[in-house]
């Protein structure tokens, strides 16, 4: 049976302020342009306010400073948020676990927690500790003597190596490899000799890390994803690299070795970092951006080699009008060899 709020149940989750009738009945969340009659959408955007003005959603979550005459409302500091609180009251399914599956393969000595989902064919070495409420997906191996914390979920076909160390309420998407080998290799008269990968890899709580990434070690010492950071598909982060907590690492991102970012930095998509930086705390990475030095904290650089963001913007116009700037050139080295003819002629 579908789940039903009042206005006043959803307006308590959020900690928001009815505007209208705290008992309407509400079935479910939908998209302020389809929303129907019955249904709660919100407004993020106030650019888009004309749009919740003919909405025919019931009641609509907004911000503290908006005001939709004739509409129910439910007014918070973060509408977004909200919109994510909501979500979850309406959708997120109650965890059954289902135990460990006969055709899963355990090794000696693990330390496996209460209320597990253990798929088919996942493997755990030997000496891991699983905490409680973990679930681990078709596919998934894990080697010897890592460590995974309470409620996380590892989805199918990840690959963990021996020895890392993964938080509690961790959230890993499908074809993610946690601790394969830093890229190490010395090189002797054109060949290139293997250098062993001793380190490990710690993954700290309430991190989500998308499909298909890698995170390397080291020859030693640690590769660490601090706290909080979400980490979109396809990206590659390189041995002993260190990212601050609650950082957002975008899709096709690649963080060179032992560069080591601050906290709540972002890196847009497909940008990249050189080995052996630093990157302050608040820093924005603009997209397809490329770090050759460290970055200040707060900073917001852009380009290649990336730069303040507003002088490469300033950049960018200027190398938009290149061919204007040419003609230009051509057209005053023309007068000027005229002049130079005419004074030439006078005598001058």
């Amino acid at each position: 049976m579908a789940r039903e709020l009042t206005l006043q149940e959803i307006a308590e989750r959020v900690k928001g302020e009815i505007i209208g009738d705290p008992s309407l009945i509400i079935k479910g969340i939908q998209p302020i342009e389809t929303a129907e009659s019955g249904y709660i959408s919100f407004l993020s955007n106030p650019r888009y306010k004309s749009k919740a003005i003919i909405t025919r959603a019931s009641a609509i979550i907004v911000s503290k400073e908006t005001e939709i005459e004739g509409k129910n409302l439910i007014r918070v500091e973060n509408p977004y948020l909200a919109f994510a609180f909501v979500l979850e009251l309406f959708h997120a399914e109650d965890y059954t676990p289902l135990g460990i599956s006969e055709w899963a393969q355990i090794g000696k000595g693990c330390k496996l927690g209460e209320k597990l989902s253990v798929h088919p064919f996942v493997f755990i070495g030997n000496d891991c500790s699983i905490g409680n409420g973990v679930q681990l997906f078709p596919g998934v191996s894990i080697g010897d003597g890592c460590v995974i914390g309470d409620d996380t979920i590892v989805y199918a076909h990840v690959s963990i190596y021996k020895r890392s160390r993964i938080g509690s309420r961790v959230i890993i998407h499908s074809g993610t490899v946690i601790g394969s080998d830093g890229y190490g290799f010395a090189t002797d008269k054109g060949k290139h000799h293997k250098i062993l990968q001793l380190g490990s890899v710690v993954i700290e709580d309430d991190v989500e890390i998308g499909s298909n990434c890698s995170i390397d070690r080291g020859t030693m010492g640690v590769t660490i994803i601090r706290r909080g950071t979400k980490i979109d598909n396809l990206v590659q982060i390189a041995h002993n690299v260190v990212v601050g907590e609650d950082s957002l690492i975008v899709a096709q991102v690649g963080i060179s070795g032992s560069t080591e970012l601050g906290k709540n930095v972002t890196f847009a998509g497909q940008a990249g970092a050189a080995g052996h930086l630093k990157i302050g705390d608040g820093a924005i990475i603009a997209a397809r951006s490329a770090v050759f030095e460290d970055v200040p904290p707060k900073a917001f650089v852009a380009g290649y080699p990336a730069v303040d963001n507003m002088k490469w913007k300033r950049a960018q116009i200027t190398f938009n009008r290149l061919p204007e700037f040419r003609e230009e050139i051509k057209q005053l080295k023309k007068r000027i060899e005229e002049l130079e003819k005419i004074v030439k002629k006078e005598g001058g």
